[in-house]
């Protein structure tokens, strides 16, 4: 079978890789990344801890880790890479030049020998789950220990990953340890071939996640200089197909509160542009994050154009929807609007966040929207009561507070593994 992945991913790599030459003619920092997707890139000086975040939000779950391992283990380069620009640029603004950033390499075996040689994995770490065939038996075959962190399977994927387990039972048989975020991910990597000795539930370490003491100062002040005295909601990493949706919702709420401020922010930076034009082609009068415009008391929707403000705007609001949830997406983290005291409005598809929008609910801290109509109404209800919203707030701290040690967990799992390839006593330095 691995054959047939071998051949299906060149085929499937040529035209990535082709689109990417492309742009590279006119943009050199897509050459750059052309060069590290095949592998290629600066031989790092010392053995590395590598580390894996996709995009944005796996980014910002790894920060506790990546610094804790930084200051642990400070005779490692700690590399990290990612397959997004908003991954790569987000890397940037948390760590600067404490960390080697890369993008990762295409499953090709070709591209991922050259990027071994280069940056010579004392220990690999991915969050969440991203299963490639060709990285984990290099892991495997240079006996590197690999550990898949904060692992999950929702259960729409299950089912296409047992149609393709021989080929994922040898990926998971190379010593693959699994920190698992529930009991049900564990179960589900346990039936497409995991090794129960090496399959643990470690929890989601974006419980972890700790908001700067500056954050709830920073909203406060934002909200006195744009929105004093305003109700004011946010629809945070929104994709195509919600802004509409949300929207039309601000436009009800606003039937009752007529001075109510939405923050609208896009997932993708490249879909910035497309948005401004939705928010024009409907009339809103609205003002962008980048303009630095005022927010005038007749502006209804401020665009947030900008990068890793997002828990700013989350402190600064009275209400958070989290997006890719009315659309199938799968959702994104409720746990960040939660950990600064928001109640956390999420469409029905959040199978990407299953475990954490479960502990939310039962808790009184988020509910569940399915249009526009139900959104609007839900956000008219919590701006009209303030103690409802003081109360699913607090919930939704507990449950931050409740559920952290993930980390500690995940680092019992890892430090042994480390300690070990450099050849040292468990606990050693």
């Amino acid at each position: 079978m691995r054959f047939f992945y071998n051949l299906l991913i060149h085929l499937a790599a040529v035209p990535g890789l082709a689109l990417q030459f492309w742009r590279s003619r006119h943009a050199p920092g897509h050459r750059a990344r052309l060069g590290e997707r095949l592998g290629l890139g600066e031989f790092l000086p010392a053995p590395s801890i590598w580390i894996h975040a996709v995009s944005v939000g796996e980014m910002q779950a790894a920060a506790p880790l990546v610094r804790t391992l930084l200051g642990r283990y400070p005779q490692y380069p700690v590399l990290i890479t990612t397959v997004t620009p908003t991954g790569a640029d987000r890397a940037r603004q948390l760590f600067g030049d404490s960390v080697q950033l890369r993008y990762v390499p295409v499953d090709l075996p070709g591209s991922v020998r050259r990027f071994f040689d280069r940056v010579r994995p004392r220990l690999a770490l991915i969050l969440e789950t991203e299963l490639w065939p060709n990285l984990y038996a290099e892991c495997g075959r240079r006996d590197i220990p690999l550990v898949l962190a904060s692992a999950r399977i929702s259960p729409r994927s299950v089912g296409r990953y047992r149609r393709l387990v021989p080929l994922f039972r040898q990926t998971l048989s190379h010593g693959i340890v699994i920190a698992a975020q529930s009991t049900r991910d564990a179960e589900r990597f346990l039936s497409i071939g995991a090794a129960p000795e090496r399959t643990h539930v470690a929890g989601n370490i974006k419980f972890d996640f700790e908001p700067s003491p500056e954050t709830a100062e920073q909203g406060a002040r934002w909200r006195r200089e744009h929105a004093n005295q305003r109700p004011v909601w946010v629809a945070g990493s929104t994709h195509e197909g919600e802004e509409s949706v949300v929207l039309d919702a601000h436009r009800r709420v606003r039937e009752q509160f007529p001075d109510a401020l939405l923050l609208l922010v896009p997932r993708h930076p490249p879909r910035f542009g497309a948005v401004r034009e939705l928010l024009l082609r409907r009339g809103e009068s609205f003002v962008t994050r980048s303009s630095e415009d005022t927010i005038g008391p007749g502006v209804a929707v401020m665009l947030g154009d900008s990068m890793g403000e997002l828990t700013g705007f989350y402190a600064a609001a009275d209400v958070a929807f989290v997006g890719g949830s009315l659309v199938p997406v799968g959702g994104h983290n409720l746990l960040e609007p939660a950990a600064v005291g928001k109640p956390v409005l999420t469409g029905p598809h959040c199978f990407n966040d299953e475990a954490a929008m479960r502990l939310l609910i039962e808790a009184g801290a988020a509910s569940v929207v399915n249009d526009s109509v139900q959104l609007a109404r839900r956000v008219i209800e919590l701006f009209s009561q303030p103690q409802q919203r003081a109360a699913m707030g607090d919930a939704g701290r507990r449950v931050v507070d409740e559920n952290r040690g993930a980390l500690d967990r995940l680092l019992a799992l890892v430090e042994p593994l480390l300690d070990a390839a450099a050849g040292l006593q468990p606990g050693g330095r």
